[in-house]
């Protein structure tokens, strides 16, 4: 769990999955998925807190562009906490774009945007593992891709005391209760189902 004081800040940040349809002219829209849910069952638990929820995660985002719009978009927002999920797109481009992002690439913008978190703020950082399903656009060649960064992001949130949440491992758990498509369609972007898990581990890991 992580300690939370009344009025804390929580950033959720990264790409189209924590995205989910936001209205970006509504600075307090969350969206419509795991931010979304996740927000709703910490405010039930904890309506002590009255804790204040942001989301700034933008559609096709890949790692690089967290980096560009970091100060904007983190920094200055004064979080007290900040989830990050970063990586698929850095992957999905690869295959759809034959524009790669080398693991050394990611590594160095991910550890930029956390290297930046511990010296501009106090906020406590929690990673979200990236993640794929074995559907829809998703190719066993996606595997290999994502696998090196998932392992990247995993180190790097050791190395910079960050919490983390492996929802690759949790994903592929519940294959054996659902096939893939239930929790992502396409292999990318959950479903309901999917969104929800990731809420569930997100709440879980924030107030037990």
């Amino acid at each position: 769990m992580i300690p939370l004081a009344p009025g804390s800040r929580i950033l959720f940040q990264g790409d189209s999955i924590t995205d989910a349809g936001r209205d970006r002219v509504d600075p307090s829209s969350l969206g419509r998925g795991y931010v979304l849910m996740g927000a709703g069952q910490l405010a039930l638990r904890r309506p002590d807190l009255n804790l204040v929820f942001i989301n700034r995660g933008i559609s096709g985002n890949r790692s690089g562009d967290l980096v560009a719009r970091w100060t904007v978009d983190a920094i200055n927002l004064r979080p007290d906490v900040v989830s990050l999920l970063i990586g698929v797109n850095d992957t999905w481009r690869r295959f759809d774009r034959n524009d790669p992002t080398p693991v050394e690439h990611y590594i160095d913008h991910v550890r930029t945007l956390l290297l930046r978190l511990r010296a501009e703020t106090s906020a406590r950082v929690v990673v979200l593992e990236p993640f794929l399903l074995p559907c829809g656009h998703v190719t066993p060649e996606w595997r290999s891709d994502l696998d090196p960064k998932r392992s990247a992001a995993r180190a790097l949130a050791e190395e910079y005391q960050a919490d983390f949440i492996p929802l690759d491992d949790l994903f592929r758990a519940r294959l054996a209760a659902a096939p893939a498509a239930y929790w992502a369609g396409d292999g990318v972007h959950p479903t309901p189902a999917g969104h929800a898990l990731i809420a569930d581990a997100l709440v879980r890991h924030l107030v037990g």
